[in-house]
């Protein structure tokens, strides 16, 4: 087995940041979609984009791509694949998925035909009627997009934006892969300085000092691939070695947050502590109101959003506010993610570039403003 194909679903509107990070990290045949980038590579890119990887919800092996509009076709078509290389007799094989403008559109039959196809293609293989499932985890996941159907079997598990350093959140936390979207989009290197005045759980503050000193977000995480027993441990080890071998420990990266509610204060500074960063980042109890900038520095917010009307009266003064303290200042740029149709104009200011964003299923901008 020396080269599979893999897809790596993200955010919509990170395409082009994280085909990017897997160019750079050696992925070959990438290719940007709808939410998703597929690639090749062997085994060990398979470890490689699920430590390294800061915008990918997880990593995934393409298994099989195929045209189906009847039950029957997409049965068949489930059944050629030889999943007896990936599972064993006693894995586990759930099956999860989704359709869209598809004729196959009722997911739980479209789950339910996968699963007896799979069950029949290992019953001929293993010469058994009854499968325990009591191994590990390998969980088959689908799409169905205008009728095309595609088979995959995820490797990472757990979302790949659980880096293991918050254990604890805010309300409306930002979740760690987009985070790492908009400060890869900030280009955030070494030596930069960054700010987040609505720090919350510090998400954004972590993931730029993370980036800054090249910490491979999921170097102390466990992945469902690994317990397979297909894959050697020693791709694990090795990219696990060459991650931490890549780390700048001396970058003169710095991090300033802060947040009007100390208790948000208390959990950014207790998750960066966990995330290894805390040396990195200095945070403190503070109105938006008493927000400076600097010069040559980036700073990027996830304001209040504001959905009940009196919120959305609140978060708009919150936005008035920002446009008064968010002055231009040489080198200084800021990254604002909003979903307010009428940001700029609250702000005060129009923004030098847009860019859509979904922060789940909300539809965002990215407002940025740079000197």
């Amino acid at each position: 087995m020396t080269t599979l194909t893999y897809l790596a679903p993200c955010h919509f509107g990170l395409e082009s940041v994280l085909a990017g990070e897997l160019k750079r990290m050696g992925a070959e045949n990438v290719q940007a979609d709808n939410g998703k980038v597929e690639f090749s590579g062997p085994p060990e890119m398979m470890a490689r984009a699920n430590i390294n990887l800061r915008t990918a919800e997880r990593v995934m092996i393409k298994l099989t791509s195929f045209e189906a509009t009847s039950f029957e076709e997409l049965f068949q078509g489930v059944k050629a694949i030889p999943l007896e290389e990936y599972i064993g007799k006693k894995d586990a094989f759930p099956v999860k998925g989704w359709s869209l403008n598809s004729q196959l559109h009722s997911v739980p039959d479209c789950q339910a035909i996968i699963k007896k196809a799979a069950v029949e293609r290992l019953k001929t293989h293993y010469h058994q009627d009854w499968f325990s499932e009591t191994g590990p985890m390998h969980q088959i996941r689908f799409s169905i997009l205008k009728d095309q159907v595609t088979v995959m079997l995820d490797t990472s598990g757990v979302g790949l934006h659980k880096r293991g350093y918050r254990l604890k959140a805010n309300e409306a936390p930002i979740k760690e892969t987009l985070a790492a979207g908009i400060i890869d989009i900030a280009r955030v290197k070494g030596f930069s300085e960054v700010n987040d005045p609505f720090c919350g759980s510090g998400t954004f503050l972590i993931e730029a000092a993370t980036k800054a000193l090249n910490i491979p977000p999921c170097l102390r995480r466990k992945f469902a691939a690994q317990d397979w027993g297909m894959f050697d441990e020693k791709i694990w080890r090795d990219e696990r070695s060459r991650g931490l071998d890549l780390v700048r420990r001396d970058a003169e990266f710095f991090a300033h947050g802060s947040d009007i509610d100390p208790e948000c204060v208390a959990l950014t500074k207790e998750n960066a502590k966990r995330a290894g960063v805390f040396g990195k980042i200095s945070v403190q109890t503070a109105d938006i109101k008493n927000f400076r900038v600097k010069e040559n520095t980036i700073t990027f917010a996830n304001p209040p959003y504001g959905e009940r009307l009196l919120e959305k009266q609140e978060a708009e003064q919150i936005y008035r506010t920002m446009g008064k303290v968010f002055q231009r200042a040489d080198r200084a740029s800021y990254y604002i993610i909003s979903p307010h149709e009428s940001f700029e104009s609250i702000f005060g200011k129009k923004a030098d570039k847009r860019r859509k964003l979904y922060n789940g299923m909300m539809k965002c901008q990215l407002f940025q403003y740079f000197k």
